[in-house]
């Protein structure tokens, strides 16, 4: 799950709205851009596990939910402005980023980043690596020894690969696996993985505790359930981490 770094300056609670029981919908906020947990079908919907995930959320929490996309550099800022009520787009849940907004129990278990290169002879640690801006992947490369580029999409991090600007990328493995399963051995996993986050939850403004629970709840009956297992499976495969 990809993870973002926060900044106390990028970042200002006063300007926080909080969601009311007069709001009749609650907004979605997600990237759009990172399959399989968000994407943008060939119908301009967004789509991926955490549409098929987030309604069935709103279902069981007797919600009204309507789908917001956004960049993934400014995501908590919009939310804690109040430009949607939600942000469900593969977020781990840090300290770091608890101390600005809140968030649901995880409905993804914690999972491990990767490396992926064009050769399995890069060195990782002192190498060109490239990672998506504003994650917790960037950081972890600007503080490993190796030359970190970054860039706004994940796109453009596996472009950088291909076309040789970067030796290699880090990101979520369950992002990269798909990703060099279909290159046909063009690219390949290298290095070591490396644990980082604690898995994925719902974040939301603070102030928003009773949505929060109405969420939490409903999290807890699909996982009891079985339905969570099940989407897991579903977008990411049989050797998924389940509850």
């Amino acid at each position: 799950m990809k993870t973002l770094i926060l900044t106390t300056a990028a970042l200002t609670l006063g300007s926080t709205m909080a969601f009311a029981e007069a709001h009749s919908t609650v907004r979605m906020g997600t990237e759009g851009a990172y399959p399989p947990y968000n994407f943008i079908n060939d119908n301009g919907e967004v789509d991926g596990f955490e549409r098929e995930l987030g309604d069935e959320m709103c279902a069981r929490a007797e919600l009204t939910c309507e789908w917001v996309t956004n960049d993934w550099d400014s995501i908590i800022p919009n939310l804690v402005s109040g430009n949607y009520d939600t942000i469900i787009a593969g977020m781990s849940i840090t300290a770091e980023r608890d101390e600005v907004i809140d968030f649901t129990q995880d409905y993804y278990p914690p999972t491990e980043s990767a490396f992926v290169a064009a050769s399995a002879d890069v060195d990782v640690m002192s190498g060109v690596v490239s990672a998506q801006t504003s994650t917790i992947q960037a950081g972890y490369v600007a503080e490993s020894g190796a030359t970190l580029l970054e860039y706004a999409t994940p796109d453009e991090t596996i472009a950088a690969v291909r076309n040789g600007e970067a030796d290699a990328v880090f990101a979520d493995y369950d992002y990269l696996a798909p990703i060099v399963e279909a290159s046909g051995g063009e690219l390949m996993f290298t290095g070591e993985r490396v644990a980082l986050g604690g898995g994925v939850g719902m974040g939301l403004r603070e102030s928003d505790t009773e949505l929060r629970d109405k969420f939490d709840a409903a999290i807890t009956s699909m996982k009891d359930d079985g339905t969570l297992n099940a989407l897991l499976v579903k977008w990411f495969g049989d050797e998924v981490g389940t509850y």
